[in-house]
Protein backbone atom coordinates (compact mmCIF):
# COMPACT_ATOMS: atom_id res chain seq x y z
CA UNK A 1 0.00 0.00 0.00
CA UNK A 2 1.14 3.53 -0.79
CA UNK A 3 0.08 6.55 1.29
CA UNK A 4 -0.10 9.79 -0.70
CA UNK A 5 0.03 13.35 0.51
CA UNK A 6 -1.86 15.60 -1.90
CA UNK A 7 -1.66 19.38 -1.88
CA UNK A 8 -5.32 20.48 -1.48
CA UNK A 9 -4.61 23.76 -3.28
CA UNK A 10 -3.14 22.21 -6.44
CA UNK A 11 -4.38 18.61 -6.21
CA UNK A 12 -0.82 17.49 -6.94
CA UNK A 13 0.87 14.60 -5.12
CA UNK A 14 3.63 16.03 -2.92
CA UNK A 15 4.89 12.80 -1.32
CA UNK A 16 4.34 9.05 -1.27
CA UNK A 17 5.07 6.64 1.56
CA UNK A 18 5.18 2.85 1.53
CA UNK A 19 3.03 1.26 4.23
CA UNK A 20 4.67 -0.75 6.96
CA UNK A 21 4.23 -4.51 6.88
CA UNK A 22 3.14 -6.55 9.90
CA UNK A 23 6.80 -7.41 10.44
CA UNK A 24 7.74 -3.74 10.37
CA UNK A 25 5.10 -2.99 12.99
CA UNK A 26 6.28 -5.82 15.22
CA UNK A 27 9.86 -4.57 15.06
CA UNK A 28 8.75 -1.03 15.85
CA UNK A 29 6.78 -2.18 18.91
CA UNK A 30 9.72 -4.25 20.13
CA UNK A 31 12.13 -1.36 19.70
CA UNK A 32 9.73 1.04 21.42
CA UNK A 33 9.34 -1.36 24.36
CA UNK A 34 13.10 -1.63 24.86
CA UNK A 35 13.57 2.11 24.53
CA UNK A 36 10.74 2.84 26.94
CA UNK A 37 12.25 0.60 29.64
CA UNK A 38 15.49 2.56 29.41
CA UNK A 39 13.68 5.91 29.19
CA UNK A 40 11.49 5.29 32.25
CA UNK A 41 14.58 4.43 34.32
CA UNK A 42 16.17 7.82 33.64
CA UNK A 43 15.86 10.55 36.29
CA UNK A 44 12.92 12.87 35.65
CA UNK A 45 15.34 15.76 35.16
CA UNK A 46 16.91 14.01 32.17
CA UNK A 47 13.54 13.37 30.53
CA UNK A 48 12.59 17.02 31.10
CA UNK A 49 15.86 18.15 29.52
CA UNK A 50 15.21 15.98 26.45
CA UNK A 51 11.73 17.45 25.96
CA UNK A 52 13.17 20.95 26.27
CA UNK A 53 15.64 20.00 23.53
CA UNK A 54 12.66 18.84 21.49
CA UNK A 55 11.23 22.36 21.81
CA UNK A 56 14.52 23.72 20.50
CA UNK A 57 14.46 21.35 17.51
CA UNK A 58 10.90 22.44 16.70
CA UNK A 59 11.96 26.07 16.68
CA UNK A 60 15.07 25.30 14.66
CA UNK A 61 13.04 23.46 12.00
CA UNK A 62 10.01 25.76 12.19
CA UNK A 63 9.88 26.57 8.48
CA UNK A 64 10.38 22.97 7.38
CA UNK A 65 7.58 21.77 9.65
CA UNK A 66 5.27 24.55 8.50
CA UNK A 67 5.86 23.73 4.84
CA UNK A 68 5.07 20.06 5.42
CA UNK A 69 1.80 20.91 7.17
CA UNK A 70 0.75 23.39 4.48
CA UNK A 71 1.55 21.02 1.63
CA UNK A 72 -0.21 18.06 3.24
CA UNK A 73 -3.46 19.67 4.44
CA UNK A 74 -3.66 23.20 3.04
CA UNK A 75 -3.36 25.35 6.14
CA UNK A 76 -2.16 28.90 5.32
CA UNK A 77 1.59 29.03 5.88
CA UNK A 78 1.37 31.66 8.63
CA UNK A 79 -1.02 29.41 10.56
CA UNK A 80 1.29 26.43 10.03
CA UNK A 81 4.21 28.38 11.48
CA UNK A 82 2.05 29.27 14.47
CA UNK A 83 1.21 25.59 14.90
CA UNK A 84 4.89 24.64 15.09
CA UNK A 85 5.48 27.44 17.60
CA UNK A 86 2.62 26.15 19.73
CA UNK A 87 4.18 22.68 19.71
CA UNK A 88 7.44 24.10 21.05
CA UNK A 89 5.47 25.99 23.67
CA UNK A 90 3.66 22.91 24.97
CA UNK A 91 6.97 21.08 25.33
CA UNK A 92 8.33 23.89 27.48
CA UNK A 93 5.16 24.27 29.54
CA UNK A 94 4.97 20.57 30.32
CA UNK A 95 8.67 20.50 31.18
CA UNK A 96 8.17 23.38 33.62
CA UNK A 97 5.28 21.83 35.56
CA UNK A 98 6.49 18.21 35.57
CA UNK A 99 8.57 18.33 38.77
CA UNK A 100 5.53 19.38 40.80
CA UNK A 101 2.95 17.23 38.98
CA UNK A 102 4.97 14.00 39.08
CA UNK A 103 6.50 14.40 42.54
CA UNK A 104 5.75 11.67 45.06
CA UNK A 105 3.09 12.58 47.61
CA UNK A 106 3.01 11.57 51.26
CA UNK A 107 -0.52 10.96 52.53
CA UNK A 108 -1.44 10.74 56.21
CA UNK A 109 -3.83 7.80 56.25
CA UNK A 110 -3.05 6.48 59.74
CA UNK A 111 -0.40 3.98 58.63
CA UNK A 112 3.33 4.22 59.33
CA UNK A 113 3.77 5.77 55.90
CA UNK A 114 1.70 6.05 52.73
CA UNK A 115 3.34 7.31 49.55
CA UNK A 116 1.66 7.93 46.18
CA UNK A 117 3.90 7.67 43.12
CA UNK A 118 3.26 8.42 39.45
CA UNK A 119 4.76 5.82 37.15
CA UNK A 120 4.55 5.55 33.34
CA UNK A 121 2.09 3.08 31.86
CA UNK A 122 4.46 1.96 29.06
CA UNK A 123 3.74 2.31 25.36
CA UNK A 124 0.89 4.58 24.28
CA UNK A 125 -0.62 4.32 20.80
CA UNK A 126 -1.53 7.78 19.50
CA UNK A 127 -3.98 7.94 16.60
CA UNK A 128 -3.82 11.46 15.24
CA UNK A 129 -5.89 13.51 12.72
CA UNK A 130 -4.92 15.60 9.73
CA UNK A 131 -6.28 19.02 10.73
CA UNK A 132 -3.54 20.01 13.21
CA UNK A 133 -1.06 17.29 12.29
CA UNK A 134 1.78 18.48 14.54
CA UNK A 135 -0.07 20.19 17.40
CA UNK A 136 -2.45 17.29 18.07
CA UNK A 137 0.55 14.96 18.43
CA UNK A 138 2.88 17.13 20.50
CA UNK A 139 0.19 18.22 22.94
CA UNK A 140 -0.15 14.54 23.87
CA UNK A 141 3.47 13.53 23.38
CA UNK A 142 5.16 16.15 25.56
CA UNK A 143 3.51 15.12 28.85
CA UNK A 144 3.45 11.42 27.96
CA UNK A 145 7.19 11.40 27.26
CA UNK A 146 8.08 13.37 30.39
CA UNK A 147 6.08 10.87 32.45
CA UNK A 148 8.28 8.10 31.02
CA UNK A 149 6.11 6.56 28.33
CA UNK A 150 7.00 5.41 24.81
CA UNK A 151 4.88 6.40 21.83
CA UNK A 152 3.64 4.76 18.65
CA UNK A 153 2.20 7.32 16.22
CA UNK A 154 -0.44 6.25 13.73
CA UNK A 155 -1.18 9.39 11.75
CA UNK A 156 -3.88 10.16 9.18
CA UNK A 157 -3.15 8.57 5.77
CA UNK A 158 -2.76 12.00 4.14
CA UNK A 159 -0.32 13.44 6.70
CA UNK A 160 2.35 10.75 7.03
CA UNK A 161 5.00 13.37 6.23
CA UNK A 162 4.07 15.19 9.45
CA UNK A 163 4.37 11.91 11.37
CA UNK A 164 7.87 11.23 10.06
CA UNK A 165 8.88 14.83 10.73
CA UNK A 166 7.80 14.46 14.37
CA UNK A 167 9.70 11.18 14.69
CA UNK A 168 12.82 12.76 13.17
CA UNK A 169 12.74 15.68 15.62
CA UNK A 170 12.48 13.30 18.58
CA UNK A 171 15.62 11.50 17.41
CA UNK A 172 17.43 14.81 16.89
CA UNK A 173 16.50 15.84 20.44
CA UNK A 174 18.35 12.80 21.76
CA UNK A 175 15.40 10.62 22.75
CA UNK A 176 16.28 6.89 22.65
CA UNK A 177 16.02 5.30 19.22
CA UNK A 178 12.56 3.80 18.78
CA UNK A 179 10.98 5.59 21.76
CA UNK A 180 8.79 7.59 19.37
CA UNK A 181 7.98 5.55 16.28
CA UNK A 182 5.67 6.45 13.39
CA UNK A 183 3.63 3.51 12.14
CA UNK A 184 2.71 3.86 8.48
CA UNK A 185 -0.45 1.77 8.74
CA UNK A 186 -4.12 2.15 7.87
CA UNK A 187 -7.28 1.56 9.90
CA UNK A 188 -7.51 -2.25 9.50
CA UNK A 189 -4.16 -2.69 11.30
CA UNK A 190 -5.03 -0.51 14.28
CA UNK A 191 -6.96 -3.11 16.27
CA UNK A 192 -3.99 -5.48 16.35
CA UNK A 193 -1.71 -2.71 17.63
CA UNK A 194 -4.13 -1.74 20.42
CA UNK A 195 -4.44 -5.41 21.40
CA UNK A 196 -0.68 -5.98 21.43
CA UNK A 197 0.46 -6.94 24.96
CA UNK A 198 3.19 -4.29 24.93
CA UNK A 199 0.74 -1.45 24.24
CA UNK A 200 -0.67 -0.07 27.49
CA UNK A 201 -3.14 2.60 26.35
CA UNK A 202 -4.42 4.60 23.41
CA UNK A 203 -5.18 8.24 22.70
CA UNK A 204 -7.35 9.18 19.76
CA UNK A 205 -8.26 12.51 18.19
CA UNK A 206 -10.75 12.44 15.33
CA UNK A 207 -14.38 11.91 14.46
CA UNK A 208 -16.96 10.66 16.94
CA UNK A 209 -17.72 7.70 14.67
CA UNK A 210 -14.09 6.55 14.61
CA UNK A 211 -13.73 7.29 18.32
CA UNK A 212 -16.51 4.86 19.14
CA UNK A 213 -14.61 2.11 17.33
CA UNK A 214 -11.38 2.88 19.17
CA UNK A 215 -13.22 2.94 22.51
CA UNK A 216 -14.79 -0.45 21.80
CA UNK A 217 -11.43 -2.03 20.96
CA UNK A 218 -9.70 -0.48 23.96
CA UNK A 219 -12.56 -1.58 26.20
CA UNK A 220 -12.35 -5.19 25.03
CA UNK A 221 -8.62 -5.11 25.77
CA UNK A 222 -9.18 -3.38 29.14
CA UNK A 223 -6.85 -0.55 28.23
CA UNK A 224 -7.36 3.12 29.10
CA UNK A 225 -8.13 5.58 26.35
CA UNK A 226 -8.39 9.33 25.92
CA UNK A 227 -10.80 10.42 23.19
CA UNK A 228 -10.93 13.94 21.77
CA UNK A 229 -13.74 13.79 19.24
CA UNK A 230 -16.09 16.00 17.27
CA UNK A 231 -17.80 19.19 18.29
CA UNK A 232 -20.59 21.47 17.15
CA UNK A 233 -20.92 23.65 20.19
CA UNK A 234 -22.56 27.03 20.45
CA UNK A 235 -21.26 30.58 20.77
CA UNK A 236 -23.91 32.55 22.70
CA UNK A 237 -24.22 36.30 22.03
CA UNK A 238 -26.33 37.98 24.72
CA UNK A 239 -28.16 41.26 24.26
CA UNK A 240 -25.54 43.16 26.30
CA UNK A 241 -22.57 41.76 24.38
CA UNK A 242 -19.92 44.03 22.93
CA UNK A 243 -20.49 43.24 19.26
CA UNK A 244 -17.00 44.37 18.30
CA UNK A 245 -15.60 41.65 20.55
CA UNK A 246 -18.24 39.06 19.67
CA UNK A 247 -17.94 39.48 15.91
CA UNK A 248 -14.14 39.32 15.96
CA UNK A 249 -14.15 36.19 18.12
CA UNK A 250 -16.92 34.46 16.19
CA UNK A 251 -15.22 35.09 12.84
CA UNK A 252 -11.77 34.07 14.08
CA UNK A 253 -13.18 30.98 15.77
CA UNK A 254 -14.87 29.89 12.56
CA UNK A 255 -12.37 30.73 9.82
CA UNK A 256 -9.14 29.57 11.49
CA UNK A 257 -7.79 26.55 9.61
CA UNK A 258 -10.62 26.98 7.07
CA UNK A 259 -13.06 26.00 9.81
CA UNK A 260 -11.53 22.53 10.12
CA UNK A 261 -11.42 22.43 13.90
CA UNK A 262 -13.38 20.40 16.41
CA UNK A 263 -13.66 23.47 18.67
CA UNK A 264 -14.54 25.86 15.85
CA UNK A 265 -17.36 28.37 16.24
CA UNK A 266 -19.97 26.39 14.32
CA UNK A 267 -23.32 27.48 15.83
CA UNK A 268 -23.99 31.12 16.67
CA UNK A 269 -26.89 31.63 19.09
CA UNK A 270 -27.79 35.33 19.05
CA UNK A 271 -30.32 37.28 21.11
CA UNK A 272 -33.16 38.52 18.95
CA UNK A 273 -32.39 42.17 19.72
CA UNK A 274 -28.83 41.87 18.35
CA UNK A 275 -29.50 39.34 15.58
CA UNK A 276 -29.72 41.56 12.52
CA UNK A 277 -26.67 43.67 13.34
CA UNK A 278 -24.62 40.59 14.26
CA UNK A 279 -25.57 38.82 11.04
CA UNK A 280 -24.78 41.86 8.91
CA UNK A 281 -21.36 42.34 10.47
CA UNK A 282 -20.33 38.69 10.42
CA UNK A 283 -21.52 38.29 6.84
CA UNK A 284 -19.48 41.34 5.85
CA UNK A 285 -16.39 39.86 7.49
CA UNK A 286 -16.98 36.46 5.84
CA UNK A 287 -17.32 38.16 2.45
CA UNK A 288 -14.08 40.08 2.97
CA UNK A 289 -12.02 37.04 3.98
CA UNK A 290 -9.35 36.26 1.39
CA UNK A 291 -9.68 32.71 0.06
CA UNK A 292 -6.66 31.49 -1.84
CA UNK A 293 -3.35 29.72 -2.01
CA UNK A 294 -2.05 28.78 1.43
CA UNK A 295 1.44 29.98 0.53
CA UNK A 296 0.18 33.49 -0.26
CA UNK A 297 0.75 35.76 2.75
CA UNK A 298 -2.61 37.51 2.21
CA UNK A 299 -4.66 34.29 2.38
CA UNK A 300 -6.94 33.93 5.37
CA UNK A 301 -8.86 30.81 4.29
CA UNK A 302 -7.10 27.99 2.51
CA UNK A 303 -8.60 24.89 0.90
CA UNK A 304 -10.38 22.01 2.57
CA UNK A 305 -7.91 19.21 3.23
CA UNK A 306 -9.52 16.53 1.03
CA UNK A 307 -11.94 16.39 -1.87
CA UNK A 308 -14.37 14.08 -0.06
CA UNK A 309 -14.46 16.42 2.93
CA UNK A 310 -15.15 19.39 0.67
CA UNK A 311 -17.97 17.52 -1.08
CA UNK A 312 -19.51 16.43 2.23
CA UNK A 313 -19.54 20.01 3.49
CA UNK A 314 -21.19 21.29 0.29
CA UNK A 315 -23.85 18.57 0.57
CA UNK A 316 -24.52 19.64 4.16
CA UNK A 317 -25.01 23.24 3.06
CA UNK A 318 -27.44 22.17 0.31
CA UNK A 319 -29.43 20.12 2.82
CA UNK A 320 -29.54 23.05 5.25
CA UNK A 321 -30.92 25.34 2.54
CA UNK A 322 -33.54 22.76 1.61
CA UNK A 323 -34.68 22.80 5.26
CA UNK A 324 -35.24 26.56 5.37
CA UNK A 325 -31.84 28.10 6.02
CA UNK A 326 -30.81 31.27 4.16
CA UNK A 327 -27.30 32.00 2.97
CA UNK A 328 -26.68 35.68 3.72
CA UNK A 329 -23.11 35.95 2.45
CA UNK A 330 -22.38 37.12 -1.09
CA UNK A 331 -20.43 33.95 -1.89
CA UNK A 332 -22.70 30.92 -2.06
CA UNK A 333 -22.64 27.38 -3.40
CA UNK A 334 -22.51 28.88 -6.88
CA UNK A 335 -19.16 30.47 -6.07
CA UNK A 336 -17.14 27.39 -5.15
CA UNK A 337 -13.82 27.90 -6.97
CA UNK A 338 -12.68 25.45 -9.63
CA UNK A 339 -9.26 23.97 -9.02
CA UNK A 340 -8.30 23.15 -5.47
CA UNK A 341 -10.71 21.98 -2.79
CA UNK A 342 -11.96 25.38 -1.71
CA UNK A 343 -15.18 26.42 0.03
CA UNK A 344 -15.92 30.15 0.47
CA UNK A 345 -17.01 31.30 3.94
CA UNK A 346 -20.80 31.08 4.19
CA UNK A 347 -23.20 32.21 6.91
CA UNK A 348 -26.54 30.41 7.19
CA UNK A 349 -29.42 32.12 9.03
CA UNK A 350 -32.87 30.94 10.14
CA UNK A 351 -31.38 27.62 11.24
CA UNK A 352 -33.91 26.03 13.57
CA UNK A 353 -33.22 22.97 15.76
CA UNK A 354 -35.08 20.85 13.20
CA UNK A 355 -32.54 21.76 10.52
CA UNK A 356 -29.84 19.11 9.98
CA UNK A 357 -27.21 21.86 10.09
CA UNK A 358 -28.13 22.52 13.73
CA UNK A 359 -27.25 18.89 14.58
CA UNK A 360 -24.38 18.05 12.27
CA UNK A 361 -20.76 19.07 12.60
CA UNK A 362 -19.95 21.38 9.69
CA UNK A 363 -16.21 20.91 9.23
CA UNK A 364 -15.31 23.92 7.15
CA UNK A 365 -15.84 27.71 6.88
CA UNK A 366 -19.63 27.59 7.27
CA UNK A 367 -21.50 28.83 10.35
CA UNK A 368 -25.17 28.84 11.34
CA UNK A 369 -27.22 31.44 13.22
CA UNK A 370 -30.17 30.70 15.52
CA UNK A 371 -32.13 33.33 17.49
CA UNK A 372 -33.14 33.14 21.15
CA UNK A 373 -35.15 35.35 23.51
CA UNK A 374 -33.93 34.41 27.01
CA UNK A 375 -30.93 32.98 28.84
CA UNK A 376 -32.91 29.84 29.56
CA UNK A 377 -33.65 29.34 25.88
CA UNK A 378 -30.03 30.00 24.93
CA UNK A 379 -28.79 27.38 27.39
CA UNK A 380 -31.35 24.86 26.16
CA UNK A 381 -30.38 25.44 22.53
CA UNK A 382 -26.68 25.22 23.31
CA UNK A 383 -27.10 21.95 25.18
CA UNK A 384 -29.41 20.49 22.52
CA UNK A 385 -26.60 18.59 20.80
CA UNK A 386 -24.80 15.29 21.13
CA UNK A 387 -21.52 17.19 21.43
CA UNK A 388 -19.92 18.83 24.44
CA UNK A 389 -16.49 20.20 23.63
CA UNK A 390 -16.24 24.00 23.74
CA UNK A 391 -18.72 26.87 24.12
CA UNK A 392 -18.31 30.63 24.23
CA UNK A 393 -20.48 33.29 25.89
CA UNK A 394 -20.41 37.02 25.08
CA UNK A 395 -21.71 39.53 27.63
CA UNK A 396 -20.70 42.66 29.54
CA UNK A 397 -22.06 41.01 32.72
CA UNK A 398 -19.32 38.57 33.68
CA UNK A 399 -21.29 37.12 36.59
CA UNK A 400 -24.22 36.38 34.29
CA UNK A 401 -21.89 34.87 31.68
CA UNK A 402 -20.28 32.64 34.29
CA UNK A 403 -23.66 31.40 35.47
CA UNK A 404 -24.52 30.47 31.88
CA UNK A 405 -21.12 28.83 31.51
CA UNK A 406 -21.84 26.61 34.51
CA UNK A 407 -25.06 25.44 32.87
CA UNK A 408 -23.41 24.47 29.58
CA UNK A 409 -22.54 20.77 29.21
CA UNK A 410 -19.08 20.96 27.67
CA UNK A 411 -15.45 20.60 28.63
CA UNK A 412 -14.49 24.23 28.00
CA UNK A 413 -16.28 27.58 28.03
CA UNK A 414 -14.62 30.85 27.01
CA UNK A 415 -16.17 34.17 27.94
CA UNK A 416 -15.73 37.07 25.48
CA UNK A 417 -13.18 35.18 23.40
CA UNK A 418 -13.08 32.28 20.97
CA UNK A 419 -12.38 28.76 22.20
CA UNK A 420 -8.89 27.35 21.82
CA UNK A 421 -6.57 25.02 23.67
CA UNK A 422 -3.80 26.27 25.95
CA UNK A 423 -0.88 24.24 27.24
CA UNK A 424 -1.59 25.08 30.89
CA UNK A 425 -5.33 24.35 30.83
CA UNK A 426 -7.25 21.07 30.60
CA UNK A 427 -8.77 20.29 27.22
CA UNK A 428 -11.36 17.67 26.35
CA UNK A 429 -15.07 17.04 26.10
CA UNK A 430 -18.12 15.24 27.39
CA UNK A 431 -20.94 13.37 25.69
CA UNK A 432 -20.09 12.45 22.08
CA UNK A 433 -17.08 14.77 22.18
CA UNK A 434 -15.15 12.15 24.13
CA UNK A 435 -13.58 11.71 27.54
CA UNK A 436 -10.28 12.24 29.29
CA UNK A 437 -8.22 15.40 29.31
CA UNK A 438 -5.14 16.68 27.54
CA UNK A 439 -2.77 19.50 28.53
CA UNK A 440 -1.86 20.95 31.91
CA UNK A 441 -1.33 18.73 34.92
CA UNK A 442 -4.51 16.87 34.01
CA UNK A 443 -3.11 15.70 30.68
CA UNK A 444 0.17 14.65 32.28
CA UNK A 445 -1.68 12.39 34.72
CA UNK A 446 -3.80 10.62 32.07
CA UNK A 447 -1.09 8.10 31.19
CA UNK A 448 0.48 7.29 34.55
CA UNK A 449 -0.08 4.55 37.10
CA UNK A 450 -1.07 6.28 40.33
CA UNK A 451 0.52 3.81 42.74
CA UNK A 452 -0.10 3.63 46.49
CA UNK A 453 2.84 2.31 48.53
CA UNK A 454 1.90 1.93 52.20
CA UNK A 455 3.94 0.69 55.14
CA UNK A 456 1.70 -0.86 57.81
Amino acid sequence: MIFRSVDPATQKIVAEFTAHSSEDVSRAISACSQAQTHWAALPLAERIAAVNRLAERLEEHRLKGARIVTEEMGKPLAQSRAEVDKCAGVCRTMASIAPDVLADEIVDAGFRRSRVTYEPLGIILSIMPWNFPLWQFFRFAAPALIAGNGILLKHAPTTMGSALFAEELCREAGLPHGLVSALLIDVPQVEAVIAHPAVAAVTFTGSTRAGRSVAQIAGRCIKPAVLELGGSDAYIVLEDADLDVAVEACVAGRLLNAGQSCIGAKRYLVHRSRHDEFVERVARRFDAAVVGSPIDASTEVGPIAREDLRDTLLDQVRLALEHGARCVTSRTLDDVPAGGWYVPPMLLCDVEPSNPAFRQELFGPVATVTMFDSDTEAIALANDTEYGLGNAVFSHDLQRAQEIAKALRSGTVFINDFVRSHAALPFGGVKASGYGRELGRWGMLEFVNVKNITIG
